[in-house]
């Protein structure tokens, strides 16, 4: 790379160790980065034993060469936990936040119900006390944290600047990341909960073979998060998803039936429609006829879904897994009663985790630069 600055092309050469280290699935020798990064064998050996002395990399103990003689290769490994990520998510009722390492391991965990979540500045307030209190849960320290991502309903732009939230005008105009960088001084960033909920199922869920893909909530609580080609679509002012805002596609039926409560934060909701499901699948007819109608309006959703992003599969989430095996033969039945496109339909496998996990992998991707150097070198 001619005429490139030497302290740059360290920067580039190091930031393409780290990487190589933190998709590995176990250690990795000196012969092996160096293939897998094109760099020299003795740079390799350069940027690693740099890595060792500032703690990013551990140099594992030696072993031998089974019948082999001379010296066992030096095998090393990302010390994942030298940086640590923040994911929060809030609902109506409660805020939790979880920490992690840079591959998206959770180490930490801690929940509170919220005093008044109509009260933006207090809400926060106990997301920033969360913050600290999963630190203590992972066993790190606030130094370690690098940066946090944050779950939240409503439409939100790209800037993480909330512009719709149905029922809570308070919250209209927050900005998420600044607000929380106020009170956790790293790096924040924020999307819709639904966007967090689809990037999830396809990292760590039931979508890794998908990238245009759908991943819905449906019920007393209704958001899309679309993926194409693999990223968020967010459409004007982050509105694409916001099915909640459109009248004639969230039907009170919703809103009043407990069929529709598997979305719901309120466990005691929860616990009426799982009592829908299991009677539906004991074959009582008056639970039947309950989950005949919610199927009907689903599928109406998804049929209008299919035929105007046109995923090749949609994923149903937020709650609505837990009948998955009651929906999910009905809800195909209705799509191919409507001739809709033959898109796959399948349901999470994340559970109550999937905005918080998909939030670890937002900030992973914002934060690519500053936890592993530039994807490009500066001149």
């Amino acid at each position: 790379m001619q005429g490139l600055d030497p302290r740059a092309l360290r920067r580039f050469n190091t930031s393409a160790a780290l990487r190589a280290l933190a998709v590995a699935a176990g250690p990795v020798g000196m012969s092996e980065l160096a293939e897998q990064t094109g760099l020299s064998r003795r740079t390799v050996e350069l940027i690693l034993t740099a890595l060792v002395e500032a703690g990013w990399v551990s140099e594992l103990d030696r072993v031998p060469l089974s019948g082999g003689a001379g010296r066992p290769p030096r095998r090393f490994e990302l010390r994942a936990d030298h940086s640590l990520l923040a994911a929060a998510r809030v609902s109506t009722l409660d805020a939790t936040v979880v920490v992690a390492d840079v591959r998206g391991r959770i180490l930490g965990r801690a929940h509170r119900l919220l005093p008044d979540y109509f009260d933006p500045q207090g809400t926060l307030d106990v997301v920033a006390e969360l913050v600290h209190e999963a630190l203590d849960d992972a066993g790190g320290s606030i130094e370690q944290l690098r940066a946090g991502a944050m779950a939240a309903g409503g439409a939100i732009d790209e800037n993480g600047i909330i512009h719709r939230l149905v029922h809570a005008e308070a919250w209209v105009g927050m900005n998420l990341p600044a607000a929380l960088n106020a009170r956790v001084p790293v790096p924040w960033f924020a999307d819709n909960d639904a966007n967090l909920g689809a990037l999830a199922e396809r990292w760590r869920g039931n979508a890794s073979d998908h990238e245009n893909m759908v991943w819905s909530i449906l019920g007393v609580r209704s958001g899309l998060g679309v993926l194409i080609r693999g990223s968020v679509h967010r459409g004007f002012q982050g509105a694409a998803g916001e099915i909640v805002e459109a009248q004639p596609l969230d039907a009170g039926l919703f809103n009043k039936r407990p069929v529709a409560f598997l979305t719901s934060p309120i466990s005691e909701q929860r616990e009426q429609a799982e009592e829908v499901y299991r009677r539906a699948r004991a074959g009582d007819p008056d639970a039947e006829k309950e989950v005949d109608a919610f199927v009907e309006h689903v599928g109406d959703i998804l049929t209008t879904l299919s035929w105007t992003i046109a995923p090749s599969l949609i994923v149903l989430g937020g709650g609505l897994e837990r009948g998955a095996d009651v929906l999910l033969p009905r809800v195909r039945d209705a799509l191919r009663r409507a001739q809709a496109p033959e898109i796959e339909l399948r349901t999470s496998t994340l559970g109550a985790d999937g905005p918080l996990i998909g939030a670890l992998r937002f900030v992973l991707d914002r934060m690519d630069t500053e936890l592993f150097g530039p994807l490009v070198p500066d001149v």
